[in-house]
């Protein structure tokens, strides 16, 4: 159990950082940033000009993508020397879509503390100037690469009701934007680009529309995809199969049980009783 300022101990704080405006960080994080011993950053450069902004004097260590096996132990050697440290990303919350989560994960099983600075996030920016559903949301991140991969994990969220939040490049926002009206069909969306930025846009429209317009090149993109709300018929799929997908998605017997009877329109006794006598 981390009780994180009861019991004082070496700690590697999260910190979140703008996303675009310099003045969206919070007075906490300036605090934390003063106080640690180091400070790791994804682009020294790019933290550099946020630490010079607000006078932070602090020694940085690059820690990215391609160097984040190589600086575990040095990381966690600096705790064990009982410094604090802080972790910071280009722009936003760490851990989300960069490679903080490994790190995170370190740190907890080295059992030091892992603290939250909150703050500015890229996805909620965009999901709430969206006039979509805000929740439930699904966080996809970034898609594959490769056009078979992207289009096999949009397939999987097909069907899901829950609105969706893609991250995406602007040299595969086009690409992107065909394939996912391929997989989806013609859903609303909203697209946000340099989000607290001058230059900031977002564009309310649908997948057809998007994909005949022309997006600008520069800045990386937010998609929020509306979920799908058209009613299911379940012609296909008995209670039994329906029942299972929820287990399968890792669903309690009796939270999925609620979730067929309610997809279904029929009493959770009905289903229960189903269920209970396949079993």
């Amino acid at each position: 159990m981390q009780k994180s300022f009861k019991d004082a101990k070496p700690t590697l704080y999260i910190v979140s950082t703008p996303i675009g405006n310099l003045k969206d960080i919070t007075y906490r994080a300036i605090e934390i940033l003063n106080f640690v011993d180091f400070i790791l950053a994804e682009d020294t450069r790019t933290s550099g000009v946020l630490l010079n902004h607000y006078h932070i004097k602090k020694p940085m260590l690059s820690y990215h993508e391609f160097n984040k096996d190589d600086q575990q132990s040095r990381i966690l050697n600096l705790l064990a020397e009982g410094k604090n440290l802080a972790l910071i990303s280009d722009a936003g919350t760490p851990g989300i879509s960069d490679p903080g989560y490994e790190i995170i994960k370190d740190v907890i099983q080295a059992n030091y503390h892992v603290v939250a600075i909150p703050g500015p996030s890229a996805i909620l920016a965009a999901l709430v100037t969206s006039g979509l559903i805000i929740q439930p949301f699904t966080y996809i991140g970034f898609l594959s690469r490769k056009k078979s991969q992207a289009k096999e994990m949009i397939n999987s969220y097909q069907n899901r009701r829950e609105t969706l939040v893609i991250y995406e490049s602007p040299n595969r926002i086009q690409s992107t934007l065909e394939l996912l009206h391929g997989c989806l069909g013609n859903r609303r969306i909203s697209i946000a680009r340099e989000l607290t930025k001058t230059f900031e846009t977002i564009i309310r429209t649908t997948l057809e529309e998007a994909c005949q317009m022309e997006h600008n090149p520069k800045g990386e993109y937010v998609i929020i995809v509306e979920g799908n709300h058209q009613k299911e018929t379940f012609e296909d799929e008995s209670i039994e199969d329906h029942y299972k997908r929820y287990v399968d998605m890792g669903y309690q017997e009796k939270d999925a049980i609620k979730a067929v009877a309610k997809d279904r329109e029929l009493p959770k006794n009905d289903v229960y009783q189903i269920i209970k006598n396949k079993h």
